[in-house]
């Protein structure tokens, strides 16, 4: 029998932790060639664990102890990359609860060691696409329960209220020049960002659109084409594991709603990266690599509005800091063995940053006050003449 008062004392640790935490900043970064366009950076790495996940880790928390899963010594099991399980594993410990992370092998030393320093013990697996079973069977054998992010992130977020990642950007936006944004950029990791920026949107009756973009070897961006109806093949699942750690997954999770979503792109890694360069110089601190993904994302919605007259505002997010990846993209190294060459992303994003299109394959839903982004995008395809993705 889950005792409730153990219950009530861990949402009250939570709910004090969440009291003594400032809201994070939103930060602007000037496109000189699209003057109408205001860009702004949703910068989630300041919090306590050092990412949007942060936000997603409380709510599971809270989300499990309301259901009675979890009572005092639980142990707690996540399948994760990385800023999910050191997130988690920050709440476990303030909860006094075991947490065991089940992640690829190739998880950058920095997340392992970041996990391990809030108390968290790190469980490695070779094949990424089994470590939902791993941590099932973790689970099982330790009688703990299994977080399940990929389930569980869009229905634990509150996306009415309580202080979620889509009301603080407007609370933040109030006084800016065009304080509803035309746009707000996400990528798709477990899906529960999108769907709690599209849900309050929509809620709210604000006219802004979200646009999801997806990394190379990940299957959202075809089950979302295959959702409004306009891909072709299997969208069931990719081939490969995505090299921009913390979104792109080998197959559509249950958390990814594409019904909430706008709009989606698919930008090649290599693009990520020389993006993610981009607004670390322009920043003048390191960012990590699906920050990068977001701004080409930014790039692409900044163009498709100059295009079609607009002024506005664009609203993306800073995941984490690039400290976590300093072995990795940030190192020349890891390019070369990747087989990535740096320098025609590096002279596509020059152009973008210039005002040209920037060429990466677009989806776009249906109906919505403003089409800009659809009308710069007659239709879905898989390639283009710029940086190209894989076939």
């Amino acid at each position: 029998m889950i005792r409730r008062d153990w219950v009530a004392s861990a949402v009250a640790r939570i709910e004090a932790d969440f009291n003594r935490s400032a809201d994070t900043h939103l930060i602007p970064l000037a496109l000189p060639a699209y003057p109408g366009v205001h860009v702004y950076f949703k910068d989630e790495s300041s919090h306590p664990t050092g990412s949007l996940k942060h936000r997603l880790a409380r709510s599971l928390f809270l989300y499990a102890l309301a259901n009675g899963w979890l009572h005092a010594g639980s142990t707690v099991v996540e399948a994760s990359s990385g800023s999910t399980a050191v997130s988690e594993a920050y709440f476990a410990r303030l909860l006094g609860l075991p947490f065991i992370a089940v992640m690829p092998a190739h998880t950058s030393p920095e997340k392992v060691a970041a996990i391990e320093f809030q108390g968290g013990t790190c469980h490695l697996v070779d094949d990424a696409a089994s470590i939902d079973a791993h941590a099932r069977e973790l689970a099982r054998a330790t009688g703990g329960h299994f977080m399940d992010q990929f389930t569980y992130a869009e229905r634990a977020t509150d996306w009415r209220a309580n202080n979620n990642i889509a009301e603080s950007i407007f609370r933040q936006m109030a006084l800016e020049p065009h304080p509803v944004p035309a746009w707000i950029v996400c990528g798709a990791g477990t899906g529960g960002t999108a769907a709690t920026l599209g849900r309050y949107l929509r809620y709210r009756c604000h006219d802004t659109r979200t646009l999801c973009v997806d990394p190379e070897h990940s299957a959202f961006f075809d089950h979302y084409a295959a959702s409004v109806g306009r891909g072709r093949g299997d969208a069931s699942a990719c081939a490969g594991t995505s090299r921009i750690e913390g979104i792109g997954r080998p197959r559509p999770e249950p958390s990814f709603i594409p019904t909430c979503i706008d709009a989606m792109a698919k930008v090649p890694d290599a693009l990520s990266l020389a993006a993610m360069r981009q607004v670390s110089a322009r920043l003048g601190r390191r960012v990590g690599g699906s920050t990068g993904t977001n701004f080409v994302g930014v790039l692409r919605a900044a163009w498709a509005m100059r295009a079609a007259g607009e002024d506005g505002s664009i609203v993306t997010i800073l995941c984490d800091g690039g400290e976590r990846y300093s072995h990795s993209y940030y190192q020349p190294e890891w390019y070369e063995r990747h087989g990535i060459d740096t320098r025609e992303a590096d002279a596509a994003l020059a152009r973008a940053l210039d005002g040209e299109a920037i060429d990466v394959p677009v989806v776009h839903a249906e109906g919505g006050r403003n089409d800009a982004m659809a009308a710069s995008v007659p239709s879905f395809e898989r390639e283009g003449p710029g940086v190209r993705l894989p076939t």
